[in-house]
């Protein structure tokens, strides 16, 4: 069975077939670092780093870009709300970006561009597009793309161009020919970064800067691209009128959206006051449990995190990482369960199935080659599943572990269950061997 990809454009399950027998081109949005990630963030990183690790667990050489963007409205309202400069502004919180999701086991890109950095691809992609007709010049604002030029627009995101109402980056201005036209590149305010251009001093607009440096990284078209539900309209259906419309090529093969992000079954919002980060997680989970928690999930579906939720996520995946210490490996690899968990795989990254095979696998007391079948069902689901944990012990903890062990040799059973007590109170367990103490993490 070949892998198979819900595809937004055409709206149903295809069989993925590359471009290239040599290496899928995959381009992801990434992170606008106006501030430190959320949930949102969590959700497409994992989303998109187990979709590629799938792609090279079935041989696949994957080229994989996400961008960075540090050029942006909110980024520049934000410093400014703050009293901070944008250069330092965007560094620190790119910095938390890429130390959180390190510990969600996403990771890091093949290319990383910013989009301070292709500010000149980006001048001259608006210039074709200005040279075929797809651009005017809206005087003291900026330059704007032309939609009822592309005749297609509307496809991706499946709404007749009468039906669509302007996204919430795109202000409606008198001066624009339809109401849909969005900014390519802005003339700049005081005070704001620019750069030259053949227009006037300004900076580029937001959906340009994705096609810009897909197509100067990858090369089009691009086997994949991905990013959250909520970028499908206006980004990526901006970011592919404008490709299409500049280069006279097809912009992507399989589009794929990851499903939105509730917090106690409401949508996820600042306004709402129920936004959260990643490190607000991280203060009650690890990261593996976070990543666990939303491959227990279809990717196109909506995820709710909630405490009962994500305690169950902990409860099971260290329940199951339990059983694995006591794995021994016999060399062998449980093809049967590995067909199986490529099936789940196969089916549009089902990735729930495919936590039901590994933990099938697992209970199955007559399986041989657990270790190397577990192993390599890992390479996919990133969750460390084999990986020793090195446990730190604290000096007080260690300290009443050693006068446990003085108890029992004494055979003081009272102070030594009192002193097992004490040592769970601080968040250890013991368990005693025939070579003596073993301490565990609670």
């Amino acid at each position: 069975m070949a892998l198979k990809l819900y595809n937004t454009l055409t709206r149903k399950k295809e069989d993925f077939k590359p471009i290239s027998t040599k290496e899928v081109k995959m381009y992801v949005c990434g992170p606008t670092v106006n501030g430190v990630p959320h949930l949102g963030h969590a959700r497409q990183q994992v989303t998109f780093d187990v979709l590629r690790k799938y792609l090279r667990y079935l041989g696949y050489k994957v080229k994989f870009v996400s961008n960075i963007t540090d050029v942006d409205d909110k980024i520049i309202n934000k410093a400014k709300e703050l009293g901070e400069e944008i250069k330092p502004f965007t560094e620190k919180n790119l910095k938390s970006h890429l130390e959180d999701y390190q510990q969600i086991g996403a990771e890091r890109p093949d290319v990383q561009p910013r989009a301070s950095e292709y500010i000149k691809e980006m001048v001259d992609f608006v210039k074709r597009l200005e040279d075929k007709g797809y651009a005017y010049v809206i005087p003291e604002d900026g330059v704007y793309y032309d939609i009822s030029k592309f005749k297609d627009y509307g496809k991706l995101s499946h709404q007749n161009v009468e039906d669509l109402k302007s996204g919430a980056r795109i202000k409606v201005k008198d001066a624009k020919r339809n109401k849909e036209d969005f900014v390519l590149w802005k003339f700049s305010k005081p005070g704001e970064p620019e750069w030259a251009s053949p227009w006037g001093k300004g900076r580029p607009g937001w959906h340009i800067e994705c096609s810009a440096m897909s197509e100067s990284i990858l090369g089009l078209p691009l086997d994949i691209h991905g990013g959250g539900q909520d970028l499908i309209f206006p980004h990526h259906e901006d970011e592919l009128a404008q490709s299409e419309a500049a280069t006279g090529k097809k912009f992507v093969n399989y589009w794929v959206h990851n499903g939105m992000v509730n917090v106690d079954k409401v949508k996820m919002s600042k306004s709402l006051g129920n936004f959260k980060t990643i490190r607000d997680l991280l203060k009650d989970y690890s990261g593996r449990v976070i990543r666990y928690f939303v491959i227990s999930n279809h990717y196109r579906k909506p995820i709710d995190f909630t405490k009962g939720t994500l305690d169950a996520a902990q409860n099971s995946y260290e329940r199951l990482k339990n059983i694995l210490e006591k794995l021994k490996d016999d060399g062998k690899i449980n093809k049967e369960y590995l067909s199986e968990f490529e099936k789940a795989m196969n089916d549009d990254l089902n990735t729930p199935e495919a936590l039901q095979v590994l933990w099938k696998l697992v209970r199955d007391e007559k399986a041989v080659g657990k270790y190397e079948t577990i192993k390599k069902m890992d390479e996919v689901l990133g969750l460390d599943l084999l990986k020793k944990e090195e446990i730190k012990i604290p000096k007080d903890v260690q300290k009443l572990v050693d006068e446990r062990e003085l108890a029992r040799k004494s055979k003081d059973f009272k102070k030594s269950d009192e002193l097992r007590d004490k040592i769970k109170s601080l968040g250890f367990e013991v368990k005693d061997t025939k070579d003596g103490s073993e301490l565990k993490k609670i």
